[in-house]
């Protein structure tokens, strides 16, 4: 509607200005050289308008006339990339329903008419997985590394690459590349972390930890309990060697983590032999209340160095209390029990799982009869009882069963993997080549 009416104002005007040119009298005389030329205003005003009309008709021709090769040739790319971004995208598409002979010829396409596209490049990356090429994925994953603006999601590729070819030790040199350029990149800071953790190099696994938490990759509370469990590594690494700094690491760890069972135990121990028996058995205390296990249990038992069998029986009695019915604490007082020759007390702690027993309750059963009565036979029973009896809680990590605590998962080289749980399948120890040819544990 405004616009209506700026229209008609314009016309208005227009007609105003001319009707007022047609009415002024006199004369426009040009004189130029033998020339003159003589003619009325209204004219005179008439002929500069068609002049100027023409003149510029004339310059936009010309300009035209000029402009048009590049406009040639912007419309020649316009649809070169057009081309290139259809062609890249069905090829996407494609190997999102893995169709690999789609993908392969839109990635040719998109090569032909949007070489220089980033996505152009992870098209032909994807594509080459997709068909099982890998030195081609890794010819385009190179080619992406180079580039400016793709380089970290080339070095990406390159990883994964490296890790469908068991080869860790390239993975991680890629992952350092990557976390120099983007240290808030996770999967790059997950490996490399990984890795310093396999070498022992825990200074450098603190480290990236650090820098974790710097870039907002972990929460305060994830950091305080992964910093535990690499100090608890360091502690137990150094326990012969350096103890100084194990006590140091361990008591850090016990701070940071004090449900950690590992450093929990280790730090009662240290204790322990400072003669620090109180401050040793809070320690258990508050580990065995988050996670009852039997480290923990001897731990308590023997944090008074010199006590009596006795003695222990009743220290591991007061533990067991703490958390009634739990089977970690019935078999931490059966074993006390039996080694102070109270078999009566032994058998009460077992009772309640003798119905259904574990692994351990069978073999701490047949134990029992073989000490107390030197029943062989029912012994013998007891242990082929505890053959096919329900498994024990275990060390379990992605599927990987050990027999001791380990910071690290030796699958994925998750941090923090470890859980004491009852595995699903019971795997051969930790000790047994079945387990020890992970290949992540082999590269380094």
């Amino acid at each position: 509607m405004v616009r209506i009416i700026l229209f008609l104002l314009l016309i208005a005007l227009g007609a105003a200005g001319a009707a007022w040119v047609a009415e002024q009298t006199g004369d426009v005389v040009l004189s130029w050289g033998g020339y003159r030329i003589q003619t009325t205003l209204p004219v005179f005003v008439l002929a500069l308008g068609i002049v100027i009309v023409a003149a510029m008709m004339s310059w936009a021709i010309l300009r035209g006339l000029w402009r048009t090769p590049e406009r040639v040739r912007r419309n020649r790319r316009e649809r070169r990339h057009a081309r290139g971004r259809h062609a890249i995208t069905q090829g996407l598409l494609a190997i999102g329903h893995g169709d690999s002979t789609a993908a392969r010829i839109h990635a040719e396409a998109a090569r032909k008419h949007a070489a220089h596209d980033p996505l152009s490049l992870l098209l032909h990356a994807q594509s080459a997985q997709l068909d099982g090429d890998r030195e081609g994925a890794q010819r385009a994953f190179r080619a992406m590394a180079e580039r400016e603006d793709t380089r970290l999601l080339g070095l990406r590729g390159l990883f994964i690459e490296a890790q469908r070819a068991d080869d860790p030790v390239a993975a991680v040199m890629v992952a350092e590349e990557a976390l120099k350029l983007s240290p808030s990149s996770s999967w790059a800071s997950h490996a490399v972390l990984g890795f310093c953790c396999a070498k022992g190099d825990w200074a450098g696994a603190l480290k990236i930890l650090d820098n974790n938490q710097s870039a907002g990759l972990i929460d305060k509370a994830t950091y305080r309990r992964q910093r535990g469990v690499l100090l608890t590594a360091r502690a137990l690494e150094l326990e012969k060697v350096d103890r100084d700094l194990a006590r140091e690491s361990v008591m850090e760890a016990v701070k940071l983590a004090p449900t950690l069972v590992p450093a929990a135990v280790l730090a009662s121990k240290f204790e322990s032999e400072a003669h620090q028996t109180r401050r040793s058995m809070r320690i258990v205390e508050t580990a065995w209340l988050a996670q009852p296990h039997p480290d923990l249990a001897d731990a308590y038992a023997h944090v008074k160095l010199g006590d009596s069998a006795r003695q222990r029986l009743v220290r591991v009695e007061t533990l067991a209390a703490k958390m009634p019915g739990h089977v970690e604490g019935a078999l931490a007082v059966a074993r006390a029990a039996i080694d102070a020759s109270e078999f009566t007390k032994a058998r009460e702690a077992l009772a309640p799982f003798i119905a259904a027993p574990t692994q351990r309750v069978a073999l701490l059963m047949a134990e029992l009869e073989r000490t107390e009565h030197g029943d062989s036979g029912r012994a013998r029973a007891w242990t082929l009882r505890a053959v096919r009896a329900l498994h024990d809680p275990a060390w379990t990590a992605d599927g990987y069963v050990s027999d001791r605590w380990r910071p690290v998962s030796p699958v994925t080289g998750r941090l923090d993997a470890f859980q004491w749980q009852t595995p699903v399948a019971a795997l051969p120890s930790d000790k047994g080549p079945a387990i020890e040819s992970s290949a992540f544990e082999e590269a380094m």
